[in-house]
């Protein structure tokens, strides 16, 4: 899976873009083929805003964002937002139908 940083009017520092590439490998291992993934860092004024976007294969990509005074915060507030997104991915048929009982 590819990983592109975007940095809009903010400093990104190392520790911060190895954090955010491990938090968005724990997301992707949790849906079914992800393709690529795009991490986006803005910076407003007293304000830090980091957005996540995954994109599966075939499928519409999953977008989160979080804010807050530094990007730590923002981060883990845009990873929570996009865990939740996850668990409600729409499941097949075949997941969804009743286990069968074979005793």
């Amino acid at each position: 899976m590819e990983i592109i940083f975007h940095a809009h009017h903010a400093v990104m520092s190392d520790t911060l873009r190895g954090r955010a590439e491990r938090t968005v490998r724990k997301l992707a291992a949790r849906m079914k083929r992800p393709v690529d993934a795009t991490i986006r860092f803005a910076q407003d004024g007293p304000f830090r805003r980091v957005e996540i976007e995954l994109r599966p294969a075939r499928r519409r990509p999953i977008i989160a964002a979080g804010e807050g005074r530094t990007f730590g915060p923002a981060l883990a507030d845009a990873a929570g937002r996009m865990a939740t997104q996850l668990t409600r991915v729409k499941r097949t048929p075949k997941a969804r139908g009743a286990p069968v009982d074979r005793a």
